[in-house]
């Protein structure tokens, strides 16, 4: 699906310039990369409702400045504090023959049949809701599928478990890019508390049983004595 967006060029520039534009239903923006920065300016309502879809975010976007078309990327928006209006946006030009960095949403797919959440009762905890990769333009997604049938209770699925598609690789998530958590079942808390509450009775009940029995000596040295005691008793009188 082809996003085209148009644009023309901004003349005016400055704080009060930019007012004046919002102001008139206009959007102060940019667009830079390969070739020359161009300062641009957009129609507010449009763009808005492009900016609530999904694949505007991940998807090669055709840009109609003034009647040149060129294919850019969605690289930053700016909206105000409290009312839904976009004071600012950027994008990038892209070049065809350069792996580029972006976002794309993560659609998890199985969620009801996965055996931690039909059998085990747990909850799927979602750590990630996009994924950093870098690809060749051509080969960009427009989300990367998360397939949860198999996901059992206490256990996660990693960026290493992903099925990426062909010429998309993950990008870094920190020291252990693979090893990442995308996403989990986790145990309902009452189970959890009972499983702590079994562990501890057990604890107790083998602690119990592993304590040693009084010494069978000790127990017939105590008999003479106690009934030795009572004639020792006589002869003091």
């Amino acid at each position: 699906m082809t996003i085209e967006i148009n644009a023309t060029i901004r003349k005016a520039q400055g704080t009060g310039a930019s007012r004046r534009l919002r102001n008139a239903g206009r959007v102060p923006g940019v667009v830079y990369g390969v070739g020359d920065v161009n300062m641009i300016e957009m129609d507010h309502n449009d763009l808005y409702y492009k900016l609530r879809a999904e694949a505007f975010h991940a998807s090669i976007l055709t840009l109609n400045l003034e009647g040149k078309k060129e294919s850019v990327l969605l690289r930053d928006f700016v909206m105000h504090p409290f009312r839904q209006q976009v004071q600012h946006i950027d994008f990038q030009r892209v070049d065809a023959k350069k792996k580029m960095h972006i976002k794309v949403p993560l659609h998890f797919i199985n969620e009801e049949i996965a055996p931690g959440v039909k059998v085990g009762g747990g909850k799927i905890s979602h750590v990630m809701t996009e994924l950093d990769i870098a690809c060749l333009p051509k080969d960009l997604p427009a989300f990367i599928e998360v397939d949860l049938s198999h996901l059992t209770l206490g256990h996660s699925i990693h960026v290493s478990d992903l099925k990426l598609p062909k010429g998309v690789e993950a990008a870094s998530h920190g020291a252990h890019a693979a090893e990442a958590v995308v996403a989990t079942v986790q145990v309902p808390r009452g189970m959890a508390e009972a499983e702590v509450a079994a562990e501890a009775d057990a604890a107790a009940a083998a602690s119990a049983a592993s304590a040693p029995a009084p010494a069978a000596g000790a127990a017939k040295t105590a008999a003479p004595a106690a009934a030795a005691a009572p004639a020792a008793a006589k002869k003091a009188k």
